[in-house]
């Protein structure tokens, strides 16, 4: 995709992260904006804040769990703009613990925000877009789903959100494979950040009461107090994340990581694969990460 002004974007998970970012930058680049997010005021002073810079945006309160909301976000789409080009399936929420202690609730919670937005994202705007590009012999579309490192690692207390990146970053590939063998005019990434200061680690603060959270464990409660210092501590931002990821587009690349550190510990985790070993201590490097873990989830 090389053009974007007057091209429209649906982002979800827009109100703050990585979204916020996607949405200011298409806003600079003369892009029109369909913004969705849970958290009303947050969307809210998005929209107002990008308006005010002279953007044209489309905000809804969107639970991309429910397919029932993405597709009334497309509709709303279509009815506005008549067309979508670009699409970041962003959403995103996170949990911790010992994954034998993680509740029906919050594998509910974090696969339906991960894994089934992004389902419903795909099979709702690609099949839009399809349309859109028999309308228009020079359509060029591009969708991003945000995936993450875990989705290329499976590092401890982080089983419920590690399975739902793994299936984000599987989906993501197969769509990328299915839009060539179809000779779709519609590019495909999948966003791989590692530890980035986006609020993810306070995503409970937005979790649905049908999926309330029980009583926390001493695994979440230590999960949670290193989660937040890994991703506050991060040092490469979300907008040059977010900066990174539409020049991938424009240069069509697939894989597109925060971090390209940190891919030795993927190519770790293949060679254990390819060579049948046992998975990798992930703490060979910094022993003390893993006693400090430890150590909270017994004082907790």
């Amino acid at each position: 995709m090389r053009i974007f002004k007057d091209r429209v974007a649906v982002i979800t998970g827009a109100a703050s992260g990585f979204g916020r970012e996607f949405a200011i930058i298409g806003a600079r680049l003369g892009m029109k904006l369909v913004l969705a997010d849970v958290q009303q005021d947050a969307l809210d002073a998005v929209k107002a804040e990008l308006e005010a810079a002279g953007a044209e945006v489309l905000s809804m309160h969107c639970d991309v769990r429910h397919a029932e909301q993405v597709q009334a976000l497309a509709d709303a789409c279509m009815q506005r703009y008549g067309a979508v080009h670009l699409v970041f399936n962003n959403a995103g929420v996170g949990s911790g613990g010992l994954i034998w202690e993680n509740t029906q609730a919050d594998w509910e919670w974090v696969l339906g925000v991960n894994l089934w937005g992004v389902i419903h994202g795909v099979r709702i705007f690609t099949n839009l877009m399809l349309e859109c590009a028999k309308k228009d012999p020079a359509f060029e579309g591009h969708i991003v789903n945000t995936a993450s490192m875990a989705g290329l690692l499976s590092a401890p207390t982080m089983g419920v959100y590690n399975v739902s990146k793994h299936a984000v970053v599987a989906l993501s590939e197969t769509l990328y494979q299915d839009l060539d063998l179809a000779e779709a005019p519609i590019g495909a990434s999948v966003l791989c950040p590692y530890f980035v200061p986006t609020g993810i680690s306070q995503s409970h603060r937005n979790r649905p009461q049908d999926v309330a959270a029980g009583a926390v464990t001493a695994s979440q409660k230590a999960s949670q107090i290193m989660s937040d210092k890994a991703v506050s501590s991060g040092k490469v931002s979300a907008q040059e994340v977010a900066e990174n990821t539409f020049k991938a587009i424009q240069e069509k690349q697939f894989y597109i990581f925060s971090h390209p550190a940190a891919l030795g510990n993927v190519r770790e985790r293949m060679e254990d694969i390819v060579q049948q070993r046992n998975p990798s201590d992930p703490y060979l490097a910094a022993p003390h990460i893993r006693e400090l873990l430890r150590a909270k989830m017994k004082a907790a």
